[in-house]
């Protein structure tokens, strides 16, 4: 599937990527791809959490039929594909930066590591050419970024690149909705401003990240990866130029409650101000408060939702790899929404974080 970014930007950037061969393989061949992004390794769990959860969601779009292309910086260049041994050194070297687009110079210019966000992985993967990208969940406005009626509290403006990245860069992303930390309600405003398609999978509610349902209405939704793949291979032949967000519950099993999740939600965002948290800051030390308040239950999602996402999307770019490709590669696929993503894999994980 062919993604859409600017010609000179393209260019720019091609000149940057390093594919991995067997990435670089599948996508001269138009077999399915799946773009994932790093954060996860370097900031989102401790070591050798965070190596077996990219090992997990790797080896489910394998799976799922696909090839996966995890996402890095590293020596001015962006790596699509990594190593067992890079993944293993991006998540033990100290220091690593986060790029995202406001960023991604800086990283590059930098010389060393650096993980990718949504917006960088995003930006990325037009470059190379895959046109699915799956990720835990997607950043948004922050609670307070617009500011609050009847408040003296100055607006923040805290709103994350991943939006406009949505708006500007023709990728289908896999998620499990916005982190549940942020203004949810604005957020979908933002992204409908901005012309992205918000589709929920397999349900007609938002799912809450951690939890399956957020108690507010998705603005579409479709009932399987079936209905996925024509919604995104439409929406990209009109030519509109922005992604497409697919929004898949988190596995029924491996959820937290919807009252506890808004329970910690509220708990935590009162004690990053009673902190004076704010800024970049933010994101990272509300979900590690999350964790505590939750005695590791928002984790555990967390690790499943990531697993369960990557699956999907590699489905979606089977469904979505020209027909020739497809017929050699569907009897690989399994569900098109799991209710569980427990495996061995995944229980050895939830152990280590219990």
């Amino acid at each position: 599937m062919h993604t859409r970014l600017d010609q000179s930007v393209r260019a720019g950037l091609r000149g940057r990527l390093s594919i991995a061969p067997e990435v670089a393989a599948a996508i001269a061949a138009s077999r399915a791809v799946v773009a994932l992004e790093s954060t996860l390794i370097s900031h989102g769990l401790p070591y050798p959490q965070s190596v077996e959860v990219a090992r997990a969601a790797e080896m489910a779009v394998r799976e799922s039929g696909a090839v996966p292309a995890t996402v890095a910086i590293q020596g001015g260049r962006i790596l699509v594909g990594l190593s067992e041994e890079q993944l293993v050194t991006l998540a033990t070297t100290g220091g690593v930066m986060k790029a995202s687009r406001p960023s991604l110079s800086v990283a590059l210019a930098g010389g060393g590591w650096a993980a990718t966000t949504v917006s960088a992985t995003m930006i990325a993967a037009a470059a190379a050419g895959i046109g699915v990208f799956a990720t835990g969940g997607i950043g948004g406005v922050h609670r307070g970024a617009l500011g609050v009626p009847g408040y003296a509290a100055r607006a923040t403006l805290d709103i994350s690149s991943d939006l406009e990245e949505l708006a500007r860069t023709a990728v289908a992303v896999v998620c499990a909705g916005p982190k549940a930390i942020l203004d949810v309600p604005a957020t979908l405003e933002y992204l409908e401003t901005r012309g992205v398609p918000v589709v929920a999978v397999g349900t007609s509610q938002m799912p809450g990240f951690w939890t399956r349902d957020s108690g507010i209405p998705a603005p579409a939704s479709v009932a399987d990866v079936a209905e996925a793949a024509e919604l995104v291979a439409t929406h990209f032949a009109l030519g509109l130029g922005s992604g497409v967000l697919l929004c898949v519950p988190v596995p029924e099993v491996d959820a937290y409650p919807p009252a506890d999740t808004r329970a910690a939600v509220e708990r935590a965002i009162a004690d990053a101000a009673a902190g004076g948290i704010e800024g970049p800051a933010v994101t990272p030390w509300l979900l590690a408060r999350m964790a505590e308040i939750t005695e590791g239950r928002s984790v555990r999602a967390n690790v499943a939702l990531i697993v369960n996402n990557a699956r999907f999307a590699g489905q979606l770019a089977v469904a979505l790899a020209p027909p020739e490709r497809r017929q050699r590669r569907r009897r690989r696929a399994g569900p098109s929404v799991s209710k569980s993503t427990i495996t061995p894999t995944t229980q050895a994980i939830n152990r280590r974080i219990q």
